[in-house]
């Protein structure tokens, strides 16, 4: 019967080697297998790892290790290292077609296609070498090409893969290649070593793409703060703190006459470019977005005593740089012959519970408390008021004299027994 057993994730040692080459071997194993366990990062062990070959007299000119990851915006991270260097240089590789074309184009790409044609049946490695230099030079790369042109002369690439299923919540795999400009090359022993080494280093690595995935993934769907708040363990029921902040409550005008109106993915695409602009403008200010509500979404700025009136202002300037640019933004999609709206957005200033809120088995992380629906309620009056912008008194207060503020007199909030003041925001 043939034989169904997974494969080894380390590959068999030759038979024998020398005494020297095996202490190698057992000293860089024993230090990744370290390196996992600390939970080292992959950017400083890998350059520890290139630190340690060229000590073992690997005559290494540049090194690079490469994975895919679990990021709305980020395909791959990548790390290389140059001996002239003799550091580090990470890389982030941004999704879409450009970054998936340089892997098909490049050995790694090739190792790619030669490990899923065989998934199941062989290794979970394969490798690659090529001479750069002489007469067996074969350079059918265009990352050889270049390589060889800055004077390199052997190229060594392999790739590792993690599990059988290819499953991306713990990452596929990692991409390595080396490259020497030693004149004849890497060594037979120079080979053993990485082939030897690049399981456990990758057994490492895997460690830390692992939590990195995680993080991601957390902060992407919760938010940053809240993100590295679970990571951390804050994952209990009922766990929550009370924090100040400002409220950011912004809605899209007429969206349901929008959705029955516009097929679902032009409405997807919709929602996507006036969510971007609107989180542009929190990003660099210190606003957090803790959920997108169907055509909503709710924000905050937290603030203490020392930070409250610059945070305050901090969130003005945010609103009325996202108004303009959702403006900019329908401006464009009109001259398109797209669909525009315009958002509603309301600022209020309050005291909230931040945590777990939930079921046993299903939380989420968010703020609640009288000020979340206060600053809703406010929003719902931007249409009658002929404002995209309100604001609440308590934010007024925090901001003190502000050219900016218009009184829009007392109204009353569906919910809230005492008539509210409420300013509007010169938006000009």
């Amino acid at each position: 019967m043939p034989d169904t057993a997974s494969p080894s994730p380390l590959r068999p040692l030759p038979q024998s080697f020398d005494e020297p080459l095996g202490r190698k071997i057992i000293e860089m194993h024993v230090w990744a297998v370290g390196e996992g366990l600390r939970g080292t990062e992959a950017a400083p062990l890998f350059e520890g790892f290139c630190r340690r070959l060229v000590d073992a007299g690997v005559p290494l000119r540049r090194a690079f290790a490469g994975m895919r990851t679990l990021h709305p915006q980020w395909g791959g991270y990548g790390y290389i290292w140059w001996r002239h260097l003799n550091a580090i240089q990470p890389r982030q590789f941004e999704r879409g077609d450009t970054y998936e074309q340089n892997i098909l184009n490049s050995p790694i790409g090739e190792l790619i296609r030669e490990a899923e044609a065989f998934a199941g049946r062989g290794t979970p490695w394969r490798d690659l070498r090529r001479r750069l230099a002489g007469p067996e030079a074969q350079l059918d790369f265009p990352d050889l090409d270049q390589l060889a042109a800055a004077g390199a002369t052997d190229y060594f690439a392999e790739i590792v893969r993690f599990g059988e299923t290819d499953d991306p919540s713990r990452g596929t795999g990692i991409g390595y290649s080396f490259a020497t400009d030693r004149p004849e090359g890497f060594s037979d022993d120079d080979l053993v070593l990485l082939k030897a080494v690049l399981p456990v280093v990758s057994l490492a690595m895997m460690a830390h793409a692992g939590h990195t995935i995680a993080s991601g993934l957390l902060e992407a769907y919760l938010g940053a703060d809240a993100g590295r708040r679970v990571h951390a363990g804050a994952v209990e029921r009922g766990s929550v703190e009370s924090i100040r902040a400002v409220l950011w409550y912004a809605d899209i005008r007429a969206f349901t006459t929008i959705a029955d109106t516009t097929p679902g993915p032009a409405v997807i695409e919709f929602l996507d470019e006036v969510f971007e602009t609107l989180t542009a403008s929190l990003r660099p200010r210190g606003g957090q977005v803790l959920k997108f509500l169907g055509d909503g979404m709710l924000a905050i700025f937290p603030f203490d005593d020392a930070t409250r009136e610059e945070i305050c202002r901090q969130a003005l300037d945010a609103a009325a740089e996202a108004i303009s640019a959702v403006d900019e933004l329908n401006a464009a999609r009109r001259e398109a012959g797209e669909p525009t709206a315009a958002v509603d957005l309301a600022l209020h200033l309050g005291e909230v519970l931040y945590g777990n809120v939930g079921a046993v088995d299903r939380l989420d992380f968010t703020v609640i408390g009288p000020a979340v629906n206060e600053v809703a309620r406010i929003e719902a009056l931007c249409e009658p008021l002929g404002r995209q912008v309100l604001i609440s008194a308590e934010l007024a207060a925090a901001v003190g004299a502000n050219c900016r503020l218009i009184p829009l007199g007392c109204h009353a909030l569906r919910g809230v027994r005492e008539m509210q003041e409420i300013y509007g925001l010169d938006l000009g």
